[in-house]
């Protein structure tokens, strides 16, 4: 089975037919892996359980093999920015079988490429094995909900499962603004409207301004990449929206400084007090190997309660920490805490999850081991 947990995107039906290339991608659904990396000069590799191994019966690729490879399954918005730009995102659907997001790049072998498989359809809370704390915050009626985490950690899989819930429970109306769209949502108790930057909207800012304008009730930023964006998310959730949105963070804690950090200095005392009114919540992850194969996420969560708005709003972040610990029963826990429970559950080895600690001596403690760099006397 493919990992569940993969920052992912939808596909269209390919322009034309592309045998050598489905070849390889059945290969890829077969074999449960996530990622298949095309580079000229190379054979073909692709990523199983995390790690890159090369197809050992497959030819190396020539130059130009690549791009032509992945021409036919291009079109022509597609191929103006990659002759443009040098690297282009899409989408290609395996006819009914997967979809995949592909990333075509240049580089000095020539051409590369990486076509990431999106799961066939929508996980749930359950098959994730999502905190119940990701269930509450879909269930606010407004505010900021931040999903967080490195490239590859299952923010877009989280979000997914996230949307799909409300979209079936709740009668709303969802706009999602992605770059490019990732899974599709067909619309069931809620009107769901998806656009693509590049392809419906200029850009995320752009997009937002007009979402303001179309009478939402949930919008999705695929990514808060800048000042204005951020601003307009913020805005948006102070004014009566649920807002979710991803950061590269690895911890929620961080995330609250990476917000406040993008406004200029005379500003950040403002955004500090708006962003203590509108965040609810944060989950923050780390994807993890897990023993005998397959990947885990552990989770931090961060459920925002008036103490915790008003360490937000004073520019004590460094106190959340603190407070998450001694309010558990709210919903918060800490990623050490969720590592810690993975090692001790024996579903993740400890090195694993030290790899992915901020602080390792931290999860040392709290998983009975020496701490790192400790020396055995002798």
């Amino acid at each position: 089975m493919p990992d569940p947990f993969r920052d992912e995107q939808p596909a269209a039906t390919a322009p034309a037919a592309a045998p050598r290339l489905d070849a390889l991608l059945r290969r890829v659904v077969s074999e449960g892996a996530s990622d298949l990396h095309l580079s000229g000069g190379q054979k073909p590799r692709w990523r199983l359980d995390g790690e890159i191994h090369e197809l050992a019966d497959a030819a190396v690729l020539g130059e130009h093999e690549v791009f032509e490879l992945l021409r036919p399954v291009m079109d022509e918005r597609a191929l103006d920015a990659f002759e443009r730009d040098h690297d282009v995102d899409f989408a290609y659907a395996l006819g009914a079988v997967a979809r995949f997001r592909v990333n075509l790049f240049r580089d000095k072998g020539g051409a590369g490429a990486v076509l990431r498989q999106i799961p066939a359809k929508i996980l749930t809370f359950e098959q994730l094995n999502l905190p119940p704390v990701a269930q509450l915050l879909c269930e606010q009626a407004k505010g900021l909900v931040l999903v967080t985490g490195p490239t590859g950690s299952g923010k877009s899989t989280t979000l997914a499962a996230m949307i799909d819930g409300i979209n079936k429970a709740r009668r709303a109306h969802i706009i999602t603004l992605e770059d490019p769209i990732e899974f599709v949502h067909t619309s069931q108790r809620s009107l769901v409207n998806q656009r693509e930057v590049g392809a419906h909207t200029r850009s995320f800012a752009r997009a937002l301004k007009a979402a303001l304008r179309e009478d939402p009730d949930i919008v999705l930023v695929g990514e808060m990449r800048d000042l204005e964006t951020m601003q307009l998310a913020l805005e948006t959730a102070n004014t009566g929206h649920l807002v979710f949105g991803t950061l590269h963070t690895a911890t929620a804690i961080s995330t609250v400084d990476r917000i406040v950090d993008v406004f200029p200095a005379g500003q950040q005392e403002q955004v500090r007090s708006v962003l203590a009114d509108t965040i609810k919540g944060v989950l923050a992850q780390a994807l993890c190997r897990k023993v005998g194969g397959g990947r885990v996420a552990a989770i931090e969560s961060l459920v925002v309660s008036y103490a915790v708005a008003n360490l937000i709003r004073e520019g004590k972040t460094h106190q959340l920490a603190s407070a998450m610990s001694t309010s558990k029963a709210q919903g918060n826990v800490l990623l050490n805490d969720a590592l810690a429970q993975l090692v001790n559950g024996g579903v993740v080895e400890y090195e694993e999850a030290l790899s992915k600690a901020v602080d390792k001596a931290d999860l040392a403690r709290r998983c009975s081991k020496p701490a790192p760099g400790a020396q055995a006397a002798g």
